[in-house]
């Protein structure tokens, strides 16, 4: 009786889903935007966090690299808290739903709408020696990744949520056309440390892909090359740590500051009152980089354990392909194609 009633509670909880490309080791904006977060919500929802090769094939790669890629970046998650015993971990082209739901939703996606994608017209403008097809229609492929699970939230940045409304907007027509088929998600945006700028130019989002190195944390880069990155942060020509419209600078290191240590702005100003900017910016490359040792000694640990790893990404597709194949067979079932 015990074990029926915790399974059914374990049935309530919401599903929450997101997935991140292998294009690269995580910085600090995606540590404090999602990937620190996805640890702590293991419990509270059922969650499925997965490696997104196939997105990253827009743009050419070298077959190597990739597959490099994709393992750090799977050994990553798990070094980041991510619990193969608590969560849905795989790899994207582990589970061939994914492609298969994709061209289904593209059949019932409209060419104006992905002709609308901000993100089309960024990478277009970027790599106009490669506007593929994949590029225009990435977004059915993302909205087949979400509704395979049935997700009730995905954790999206401000610059993703067009391809999250993509994705209701398709289901929605969808189940208007079939009946109940996929439930419709919504945004989880988390409230504080969601959005982490360039050291270098506070008003641009930290990326991974800026030309100046010290524009941007590595979440495995080491402590003194941190602490470094802060010390030559751009800031103001003032000398006080608070924060206010003009001070994009501060502003930042102090969002950084909070989601780190958990303090607040008003703490934060109280405990560097009549401090210059290079005790505040080594305050906070020192919690910085305490709050990142566990993790880069994770990784380590990880990254050596090929077996093991290899042993978790298989387990978590065979899970994976469990789940999909159920939201799969009933879309396939709906639009008339006949199910094996």
């Amino acid at each position: 009786m015990e074990g029926t009633e915790q399974a059914e509670k374990k049935e309530k909880k919401k599903v929450i889903l997101s997935g991140i490309q292998p294009t690269g080791v995580f910085t600090l904006g995606n540590y404090i935007g999602a990937v620190k977060n996805w640890g702590k919500m293991q419990d509270e929802y059922d969650c499925a966090y997965f490696i997104a090769d196939l997105h990253s094939l827009t743009i050419r790669q070298d077959p190597a690299a990739l597959r490099k890629q994709s393992l750090d970046a799977f050994a990553l998650l798990l070094a980041c808290g991510i619990d193969p015993e608590k969560s849905l971990v795989f790899i994207q082209s582990h589970v061939p739903a994914h492609s298969e739901l994709s061209w289904v939703l593209s059949c019932y996606t409209q060419f104006g709408e992905l002709s609308r994608m901000t993100q089309f017209k960024d990478k277009s403008a970027r790599h106009a020696d490669n506007v593929n097809a994949g590029l225009f229609t990435y977004p059915a492929l993302m909205a087949a990744d979400i509704l395979l699970y049935q997700a009730d939230m995905v954790p999206v940045g401000h610059d993703q949520k067009q391809h999250l409304e993509f994705t209701r907007d398709v289901a929605t027509r969808f189940n208007n056309l079939y009946g109940s088929t996929f439930k419709i998600p919504e945004a989880y945006i988390p409230k504080a440390g969601a959005r982490v700028m360039s050291l270098q130019e506070p008003t641009k989002k930290m990326s991974k892909s800026d030309e100046n190195p010290n524009a941007f944390i590595t979440i495995l880069d080491e402590p003194n090359v941190i602490i470094n990155k802060f010390k030559r942060a751009v800031t103001d020509s003032e000398k006080e740590v608070c924060f206010r419209e003009g001070k994009d600078g501060i502003n930042n290191l102090m969002t950084i500051y909070s989601v780190i240590t958990g303090r607040t702005l008003e703490q934060i100003e109280q405990e560097f009152e009549g401090k210059g900017y290079g005790d505040f910016k080594l305050a906070v490359g020192e919690a910085v980089s305490e709050e990142l040792r566990e993790v880069r000694e994770n990784f380590k640990r990880l990254s050596a354990d090929k077996a093991y790893l290899e042993q978790v990404y298989q387990a978590g597709a065979q899970k994976a392909a469990a789940i999909s194949a159920r939201t799969l067979a009933k879309v396939k079932k709906k639009v008339g194609l006949l199910v094996k």
